[in-house]
């Protein structure tokens, strides 16, 4: 593995960059807390513009071809600058869900207007007191004629309000299917949750929601295998995001350090918070790498059953400790909602706990680990 950026890939980090740099200021990501739609338009149409809304989508599809290796290097730029945006649900999840599972007429009506910015898909999948696995999809998809009735809750969401369609996980006849289901149809009730991190989630209530087969994607049953392998990818990224936001607010303690005077010298100085501010670096550092791996391996077409549940896990318990000992670095102050620093440890949370906790990620390596063993 090489871990020296081509030149092209340099193009996109800077390019994302300067996007984020001048449409995601941390004034933006505040107004956007708890806001209904959660995303400003003029941030993710200079995305669409860009091509990174569709940097994952074939170029057959209107995308821009790349790799996961790509990919990573703009979600650690989302992590920096916290971008709300709903590109992962949209240009990551369901798009990746199209392409494993979607026929020829569906990928050619979503995946183009994916790639433009011009749609937004999200997955429904959690159920409330469910587990993250395939046993806790228990929606039902009730058979009614060559129609589907659609009926349960979902919850967490993302972008709910803001979707041109939700890709609900349900239990049919035979198994787990994807349904793409219109969030204004009728029997679909949307309610907003206020998250930890701000950023828009809803509960999804379906009673009795039609759908036809047609909207099915992939064949009868297979629906969890293939969200199952579409997420293994997806966490990649998130552990990238977490990345950049770790060193984003390690960045900005070391500043801190720097300016900060007790005891006549700086905060900096003083041997125990340095070896603090050493440590968190360490880990960054070999996050970034286990990070950069998996995506590699992801490009390469190698098995990412290992990498990926180990680049979440290891890469959102590093931004969770890291967020940990910035604040008591910075001291209270940390903690009022005035400084910055208690938006990546909010940030930090929610991460570690979104698209599978600890718990079930020690439960993906062990298996995998005893399965060689």
């Amino acid at each position: 593995m090489d871990l020296a950026l081509s030149e092209e890939q340099q193009m996109i980090v800077d390019m994302t960059h300067g996007i984020l740099e001048e449409h995601c200021t941390i004034d933006v990501v505040r107004q956007m807390e708890d806001d209904p739609k959660g995303y400003p338009e003029a941030l993710w149409k200079q995305l669409a513009e860009s091509g990174l809304t569709g940097l994952l989508i074939p170029e057959a599809n209107g995308g821009g071809g790349q790799t996961l290796a790509e990919a990573a290097l703009v979600y650690e730029k989302f992590g920096e600058f916290l971008a709300p945006v709903p590109h992962f649900v949209s240009s990551v999840i369901s798009a990746r869900l199209l392409l494993t599972a979607g026929n020829d007429a569906q990928q050619a009506e979503w995946l183009p207007k994916i790639a433009g910015g011009d749609a937004v898909l999200t997955p429904a999948w959690l159920e409330p007191n469910r587990g993250y696995g395939e046993v806790g999809v228990q929606l039902e998809a009730k058979a009614d004629g060559d129609n589907f009735l659609l009926s349960g809750v979902k919850r967490h969401v993302y972008f709910a309000s803001a979707a041109d369609r939700l890709i609900v996980l349900a239990r049919g006849p035979q198994g787990v299917d994807l349904f793409l289901v219109d969030p204004s149809a009728d029997g679909v009730t949307l309610t907003q949750q206020l998250s930890q991190s701000g950023d828009a989630q809803y509960r999804v209530d379906l009673q009795d929601v039609r759908v036809s087969a047609e909207e099915r994607l992939g064949a009868p049953g297979t629906g969890w295998q293939a969200f199952n392998a579409v997420l293994h990818e997806g966490i990649i990224l998130i552990a990238a995001q977490a990345i950049g936001g770790a060193q984003k607010v390690l960045d900005i303690t070391v500043e801190y350090s720097k300016e900060r005077v007790q005891f006549d010298k700086p905060l900096g100085a003083f041997q125990a918070l340095a070896h603090y501010m050493a440590d968190s670096a360490t880990h960054i550092d070999g996050g970034r790498v286990l990070v950069y791996e998996a995506a590699w391996n992801a490009s390469k077409d190698r098995s990412i059953s290992r990498f990926a549940p180990m680049a979440k896990l290891f890469a959102c318990e590093t931004y969770r400790e890291v967020t940990r000992v910035c604040a008591q670095i910075w001291g209270g102050v940390a903690f009022t909602i005035e400084y910055d620093c208690q938006l990546y440890f909010r940030w930090a949370k929610q991460l570690q706990l979104s698209w599978w906790d600890t718990p079930y990620l020690e439960e993906l390596v062990a298996e995998d680990v005893l399965k060689d063993g």
